[in-house]
């Protein structure tokens, strides 16, 4: 019931907001003024993955647009959790009973861009997703830009999917992925094929992670394995007004408490389900390092993912390292210290590709699925539910370490075929910004398919000259293209 008075509430909203545009109320972007644009996402909760895609966002549309004519606005669910963050960027704080919040904000901005990778899906909390439709909505309803940036979609409940329809069909939408432009094409919603946002991602350097994994315990000569597990079943969040009093008055629902009125799956079969799953990771990687010495790490992506990596450390120790304690330029540094990582969070390989890590997902849904189908690795890939779990991870561990120069070579070109898609994104958002705003003053010129990039990494600049000709996508033809004067 929650969910449904959140949609009536974020529809009703839209419908106003679009009245009131007919009724010439509302403020449009004027030539001469900066851009302002709000990005909504999933920020503020340290998860290192969203995290990481906004910053990247950020510095993209901060590069084409060009600092000087955008203000970026980032939401944040708590200050002290980005502070050193978004540098550049102004934030604004995103309450857990959003529609009001959107109501106010959105009108104060000249665009939308949506930035929650998991955009519409019901696989972890509805009332995600009726925010970025929220967000979208009303910013749409003004004629104004909007923009879903490097979107994942999936499944969705029948309303959700109404909703979706309904309000985000004059929307933009630049998937991350092929699987989940079909998705959105069943809904009749303009879509664009991109990629996520977190390859042009540099952390700190090696230097700051080898002595953080020394004080560790390493010796500095042993290979290195991470593991990056998560909690995959006690999803989807829903709100619950009834189990949000009884915590207030009985201390009841504890467990499965996300926050506020929002609760987790709970029940004896989510934490069977979820021990079988650590028993197996624990297992399986026990039985490798009986045979390969290596040196073993916990990262936690986001805060949530402590319970499962203490939990793993119970069973097998080993050192554990939290996004709660380390900014995403450090946890990144760490996982780009790794021979080899085994995760279950898709931004825990993503991150760690650009580093020739060699990677093997364990996945509760599509996007591992989906990155892994796109490296050409789906024998690397298992399902956190598998009955088979143990010995079929064991037997990929032994394929990473087997197989690590060709795995590692396959990654690389990945990589830059994914580079290439997020430049491609960018001559998209370009035009996008030109349709809405024929007057912006958008870049002239011709331009190469890495002009369309945030600047890159000395590290990710070799991989484009050492794999470029043999990655198989070619630059798109809007990104090699002159492009004429803007009317402004």
């Amino acid at each position: 019931m929650m969910d449904l008075l959140l949609q009536a509430w974020v529809a009703a909203l839209i419908e106003w907001r679009k009245l009131r545009w007919m009724l010439g109320a509302g403020r449009p972007w004027r030539p001469g003024e900066p851009l302002r644009l709000l990005f909504a996402g999933y920020n503020g909760t340290r998860n290192t993955g969203a995290d990481v895609r906004v910053e990247e966002m950020l510095r993209q549309v901060r590069h084409l647009l060009g600092a000087e004519r955008c203000r970026l606005t980032v939401m944040t669910q708590n200050f002290a959790l980005t502070r050193g963050y978004f540098a550049g960027s102004e934030q604004v704080h995103l309450p857990d009973v959003f529609p009001p919040f959107l109501n106010r904000e959105v009108p104060r901005h000249h665009g939308v861009v949506a930035c929650e990778g998991s955009m519409f899906k019901s696989k972890f909390a509805n009332a995600l997703t009726t925010m970025m439709v929220g967000a979208l909505g009303i910013a749409a309803a003004e004629n104004k830009l909007s923009v879903g940036y490097g979107a994942e979609a999936g499944e969705m409940d029948p309303l959700l999917r109404r909703l979706v329809a309904r309000y985000c069909a004059d929307s933009l939408i630049i998937t991350r992925n092929e699987e989940s432009r079909a998705v959105l094409r069943e809904l009749n919603i303009p879509t664009e094929s991109g990629t996520d946002t977190a390859w042009t991602f540099e952390p700190h350097p090696r230097a700051y992670a080898e002595p953080v994994l020394r004080a560790a315990g390493w010796d500095g000569r042993q290979p290195l394995l991470a593991l990056c597990p998560i909690h995959p079943f006690w999803w989807p969040v829903k709100a619950s007004a009834l189990k949000y009093a009884a915590r207030l008055l009985f201390g009841a629902y504890r467990e499965s408490h996300y926050r506020t009125i929002y609760f987790h799956r709970s029940g004896r079969e989510v934490d069977g389900a979820f021990r079988r799953y650590l028993d197996a990771l624990a297992g399986a990687v026990r039985a490798f390092r009986a045979r390969h010495s290596c040196f073993l790490f916990y990262v936690a992506m986001e805060q949530l993912d402590r319970r499962a990596c203490r939990a793993l450390a119970e069973r097998l120790p080993a050192p554990v390292f939290a996004s709660s304690d380390y900014t995403m330029y450090e946890l990144v540094s760490l996982l780009r210290a790794a021979d080899f990582l085994v995760s279950s969070r898709y931004h825990g390989i993503v991150t760690a590709m650009p580093a020739g890590v060699v990677s093997a997902g364990v996945t509760m849904d599509e996007r591992i699925r989906n990155l892994m189908a796109d490296r050409g690795h789906l024998h690397l890939l298992l399902d956190v539910d598998d009955p088979e779990l143990e010995p079929k991870l064991l037997e990929v561990l032994e394929t990473l370490r087997r197989d690590r120069e060709e795995i590692a070579a396959g990654i690389a070109r990945s990589v830059v075929r994914n580079l290439k898609r997020m430049a491609r994104m960018g001559s998209y958002f370009e035009d996008a910004v030109e349709r809405a705003y024929p007057e912006f003053p958008v870049r002239a010129g011709r331009f190469c398919w890495t002009d369309y990039l945030p600047p890159l990494s000395p590290t990710l600049r070799a991989l484009v000259e050492q794999y470029e000709s043999s990655a198989e996508e070619t630059a798109p033809p809007a990104a090699i293209a002159a492009r004429p004067a803007s009317s402004g």
